[in-house]
């Protein structure tokens, strides 16, 4: 699609004939993005991608989006609209927001990201209070997963409802491990797979998960700062375990002592906080195999051999 025939596809699905096209904004290694100026002043930033999964992925972050900035306790770019790209893919329209890295705020993320997995919860407290009340209601999720596919890059997780963790996150594993199966047939990585299944179990022990509100992909990259704030975008989100949300966190960087510092001060560390932090950057790099090939395969089965000792 040509600059001018996606202007007027953007300016029509709108409702926006004054639009200004404002030149590339980033856009990752999977997407593209075009900035946009409105008639009365305002940003728009559209994400772009021809694959023919985009709409699935695209409409997947407009839901996380829409979740997270529902909850009014961490900064997103407030979503708009998903569009067909008539040469093929999707377009998603969203606030623009001149974001900068993170540094002066990461103690204050730390803090929100912990507002927003305590965010449920306090759903449940207030729904709990309103019982009674004529038209009083309060949305509280009670089992894991999501209402949409979301995606992970551009891979689709396992979203579907479970009122078991243990479960659900299994099955989000065995998603991953099945792709590895079918493109790269390893031997190793389907036998610690069966063992590790096996335990899955012990490694929740004694705790109590209660469904929170993830990020889904909230490594350094997807996480910056406004002058009056900081901000997270391209989620993929669902809800899980809230210490899920810290494992892609550790494994890249970009995350400073303030960050973890403010968020467990809201949400302490639980027994066996640790070994649980492995078993969740298992999907992140059982993930990163699929995006990006072998590379990944020594992490992957290095984690999961740790695990299964």
């Amino acid at each position: 699609m040509s600059g001018n025939d996606m202007d007027r596809v953007v300016r029509e699905e709108l409702g926006l004939p004054d639009l200004t096209n404002l030149g590339a904004a980033g856009g990752g290694c999977i997407n593209q993005g075009v900035a946009y100026k409105t008639g009365d002043g305002r940003k728009i930033y559209v994400k772009t991608n021809s694959g023919s999964e985009a709409r699935l992925m695209f409409d997947g972050e407009l839901a996380s989006l829409q979740a997270i900035h529902d909850t009014g306790v961490i900064r997103v770019p407030k979503p708009i609209k998903v569009m067909d790209n008539p040469s093929g893919g999707a377009m998603l329209a969203m606030e623009y927001l001149d974001i900068k890295n993170l540094s002066h705020k990461a103690g204050e993320l730390g803090e929100c990201l912990a507002r927003l997995h305590l965010s449920n919860s306090e759903a449940e407290k207030k729904s709990e209070k309103m019982e009674g009340y004529v038209g009083g209601h309060c949305q509280y999720v009670s089992e894991f997963g999501f209402d949409v596919t979301t995606c992970c890059g551009y891979l689709p997780q396992e979203n579907t409802w479970d009122k078991s963790w243990v479960s659900f996150y299994a099955n989000k594993l065995d998603f991953q491990l099945k792709k590895i199966e079918k493109e790269y047939n390893d031997k190793q990585a389907r036998e610690l797979w069966s063992k590790l299944q096996l335990k899955l179990s012990d490694f929740f022990e004694g705790i109590t998960i209660q469904p929170a509100l993830m990020h889904g992909d909230l490594w350094g990259g997807n996480a910056g700062e406004l002058d009056i704030c900081p901000v997270v975008f391209d989620p993929a989100s669902f809800y899980g375990h809230s210490e899920y949300d810290l494992a892609i966190a550790q494994m890249f960087g970009g995350f400073s002592d303030r960050f973890f510092q403010s968020y467990f001060k809201l949400l302490p560390k639980q027994p066996g906080y640790s070994d649980r932090l492995d078993l969740y950057k298992l999907f992140h790099y059982l993930n990163h195999w699929n995006h990006f090939g072998t590379g990944y395969r020594g992490s992957s089965i290095s984690i999961m051999k740790k695990l299964v000792k």
